[in-house]
């Protein structure tokens, strides 16, 4: 089935987080074109080409970013035309559902439920399509934060799900507070639909398993320019808190 709702939440995140992208760019080309400006009257020609360079990729890259804007955009206008399309069908099957029944009616319902299922089946298509053009988000584990709940020698596993991926990863505490994981860095594909579930587990032994917390996650707030630090409360009280910084 079609998620239109959540459809145009990941698009409006995704939009905004672009255009933060290109403004952050953008400042940085004004920088960098202010100070070509200044080094022409006093500076010597290898600085002035370095500058140059820097200016070009950065010009390249905002090229980029506004052509997958345009295809960003392209590709929801298809999307909102089959959604209003779908929906005609939709009333338009429960007026016949609602009429009469006769040879015509049949014929005209059996059409408008041809219709209906090639307008989900586009709508589902163009999900799918959205999703490839979503980047991606890499994590980064910062550790468990306690305060007194965190003790030397305690031993957690962290399991995160998001859609068909997984990450599970072990840790310790050590003697002098530092925290040893078996994993760093994590990239999930972003998703349309779904949340990102997070379980911790403290591990007391080769077979005991005691939950400390299992919470979810909202992904479209991560589509933004800069890396963000993000505190995860996971038990109730939020007394144990996961430390992730997140890139897209």
């Amino acid at each position: 089935e079609p998620q239109p709702k959540r459809m145009e939440e990941v698009y409006r995140a995704l939009k905004s987080g672009l255009d933060e992208y290109l403004e952050v760019h953008q400042t940085e080309l004004d920088k960098l074109t202010a100070q070509l400006k200044d080094m022409k009257r006093n500076s010597r020609l290898g600085v002035l080409y370095d500058l140059d360079k820097q200016i070009k990729a950065v010009e390249r890259y905002m090229r980029r970013l506004e052509f997958h804007i345009s295809k960003v955009d392209e590709l929801y206008e298809a999307y909102c035309i089959q959604r209003r399309l779908c929906d005609g069908a939709s009333k338009m099957k429960q007026a016949f559902a609602m009429s009469p029944a006769s040879k015509a009616a049949r014929e005209s319902l059996t059409e408008i439920n041809r219709s209906y299922k090639e307008y989900t089946e586009n709508m589902c298509t163009i999900e799918a399509e959205l999703e490839n053009l979503l980047g991606e988000f890499c994590i980064k584990m910062k550790g468990l934060a306690g305060f007194a709940r965190l003790c030397p020698g305690d031993q957690y596993e962290i399991f995160m799900r998001y859609g068909r991926q997984r990450w599970k990863l072990k840790g310790k505490i050590e003697v002098n507070g530092k925290q040893s994981w078996d994993g760093e860095e994590m990239v999930f594909l972003p998703l349309i639909v779904g949340l990102i579930s997070i379980k911790v587990t403290e591990v007391k032994g080769l077979a005991t398993h005691i939950l400390v917390g299992s919470v979810t996650c909202e992904t479209k707030d991560l589509f933004a320019a800069r890396p963000q630090v993000v505190a995860v409360d996971i038990n109730d009280l939020g007394t144990v808190k996961l430390n992730l910084e997140i890139t897209w």
